[in-house]
């Protein structure tokens, strides 16, 4: 009970080692300078500590003080709230309001079907294209800013660079049309905070 209460006075994020979801938060938590504590969650084998913690069992899952989060937008609008610098969401409600609009958009529409690729036993060629030719058809939207549809980076980049970085290992390549997309995301990629957010296992994925 003193090690668990002792752990307590330190935010911890439960977090499995290649959960897109999970990465967004580090990333967040990486770009705000937050301290915490990361347990790594075998999410085939999910700590009873976790299972008390969260109805459904799953990571991310954020634990300050005697505050238990989850669900990965839930949890970076809450980091963003209480550490505001830098901010990572828009001042005004209209402004907040398209981000949020858009977390929806990259969620149903590019993370339905990256969950669908990464078993790659099962991973189809129609799911692939699927997804290749929705990414190439919002690349005009970077040709336009430097981070996604703002000047500032915010929490859609921290949203959509795991995703891009994970496109390699989904068996996806951008074609040279899709230029200012390749562009941004090694602008992402070589960011500090992206560099930082990074587990050895995710590391490995663009090796796999």
């Amino acid at each position: 009970m003193v090690q668990l209460a002792n752990r307590r006075l330190a935010m911890t994020l439960f977090s499995g080692d290649r959960c897109s979801y999970c990465h967004m938060v580090r990333i967040v938590l990486a770009e705000k300078g937050i301290n915490y504590d990361l347990q790594n969650v075998d999410q085939d084998n999910t700590p009873e500590e976790l299972k008390d913690l969260n109805p459904y069992n799953e990571v991310p899952t954020l634990v300050d003080r005697d505050l238990v989060l989850y669900e990965s937008q839930v949890i970076m609008e809450y980091l963003d709230e209480r550490f505001p610098h830098p901010p990572l969401m828009p001042v005004d409600p209209v402004s907040r309001a398209h981000t949020r609009l858009m977390l929806y958009r990259i969620e149903r529409d590019w993370y339905s079907l990256a969950k669908q690729l990464r078993d790659k036993t099962k991973a189809s060629d129609k799911v692939r294209k699927e997804l290749r030719d929705s990414l190439v058809s919002v690349t005009s939207i970077f040709e336009q800013k430097p981070y996604f549809m703002s000047d500032e980076f915010s929490l859609l980049d921290c949203a959509f660079a795991p995703l891009l970085w994970r496109l390699p290992y989904f068996g996806i390549e951008l074609p040279p049309t899709a230029k200012a997309l390749i562009n941004y995301a090694e602008r992402m990629f070589d960011r500090e905070s992206f560099k930082e957010s990074l587990t050895e296992s995710e590391r490995e994925l663009k090796e796999d």
